[in-house]
């Protein structure tokens, strides 16, 4: 039986420690304007896809997430939240518990998204294209069990510092005794209001093998433009497959429309992301590594019609083009409609 290291067992502990123990916590009983009621939210996604490449079609409910967050107190929120539809399955997304004694910094714990990768972060009603980048879901869409520590600054030059640390298992597996764990850095800084350049790590082992995740990213917004862009690598340790890399590029441009009832902006919208082969870090029925995504390439074009409040209400209208290497089948060209309610 395997011990589990003294770093592994302490990191939490010591954590726990300063938490429940700081003078921040201690003194903060008074009860400020906070409101206790719960808040309600919720997602719904409904789209029609048509496949130009084999000539079929479906429609297909992408999301219908509902919520449930509020404060327990004045340093105590919460928040749970589940979906009922992502592509027909149910699953449980998150459900933490958050402490900020103090505006500069919180401590999360439970499930929940992990600090790592722009686009992976951004919830469904704030995606800018009716299907996410290759990083935000093949290379990274991570959720996980765990406890993160933000830390921010708004002063001279505002940044915001994440660290975590995870099981590394995913959202079901939460049963099985740990002894390696998943951990995260992700820091954000803020040089101008209109530039966000983020920097990402994450280190995770779902099996025999650790993998290192590296991610570089920023977007900037000016006059009506938006420019984003994102690079990832990931290497795996005794170099048991070729290291995995990623990008995309895109840009967007708001026409407001004057005295109009119910579209308010229309978004022209271009992007092309491309990633190589991927391996999640699971062994093949064959026992040896095998390559879980392959490599490709896609230019996305589209636009987004904004309606008018009092909900987040859009209408996203795609076409993807996928390139493949010599020999692999292109099966994945499409139109998608997708209509978009946040409420």
């Amino acid at each position: 039986m395997k011990r589990t290291s003294s770093k592994v067992f302490f990191f939490p502990v010591f954590l726990s420690l300063i938490l429940f123990f700081s003078p921040s916590i201690i003194i903060a009983q008074k009860t400020d304007s906070v409101s206790f009621h719960p808040q309600i939210e919720g997602t719904i996604r409904a789209k029609y896809e048509y496949n130009t490449s084999l000539d079929a079609s479906r429609f297909q409910v992408r999301n219908a997430r509902f919520s449930v967050n509020g404060n327990f107190n004045s340093i105590v929120s919460y928040k749970t939240e589940i979906d009922l539809s992502d592509e027909g399955q149910t699953k449980m997304l998150d459900a933490y518990i958050r402490l900020q004694p103090q505006n500069w910094w919180t401590f999360t714990l439970g499930q929940q998204k992990i600090p790592f990768s722009t686009d992976n972060l951004r919830s469904p009603h704030l995606l800018y294209f009716a299907n996410r980048s290759f990083i935000g879901k093949q290379l990274t869409a991570l959720r996980d069990v765990g406890a993160t520590l933000g830390i921010f600054n708004k002063k001279n030059l505002p940044v915001e510092l994440y660290t975590g640390i995870y099981n590394g298992e995913g959202l079901y597996n939460q049963e099985e005794w740990k002894t390696s764990f998943s951990f995260v850095f992700r820091s954000v800084i803020h040089p101008t209001e209109n530039i966000h350049l983020s920097f990402n790590y994450n280190s995770i082992q779902p099996e025999d093998k650790r993998m290192n995740l590296y991610d570089i990213g920023g977007y900037i917004d000016a006059n009506n433009w938006h420019f984003e862009t994102e690079f990832f690598y990931k290497t795996y340790a005794d170099n048991f497959f070729t290291p995995t890399k990623g990008f995309f590029i895109f840009s967007d441009y708001d026409i407001h429309l004057a005295n109009q009832k119910t579209v308010k902006i229309i978004r022209p919208l271009l992007r092309y992301d491309f990633m190589t082969d991927n391996n999640k870090g699971y062994k093949s029925v064959n026992g040896i590594y095998e390559t879980d995504d392959i490599a490709r390439s896609r230019i996305t074009g589209g636009i987004t019609l904004c309606m008018d409040k009092p909900f987040l209400n859009d209408i996203r209208i795609n076409y993807e083009k996928y390139f493949y290497e010599k020999g692999i089948e292109n099966k994945d060209d499409k139109f998608v409609i997708e209509f978009v309610v946040r409420f």
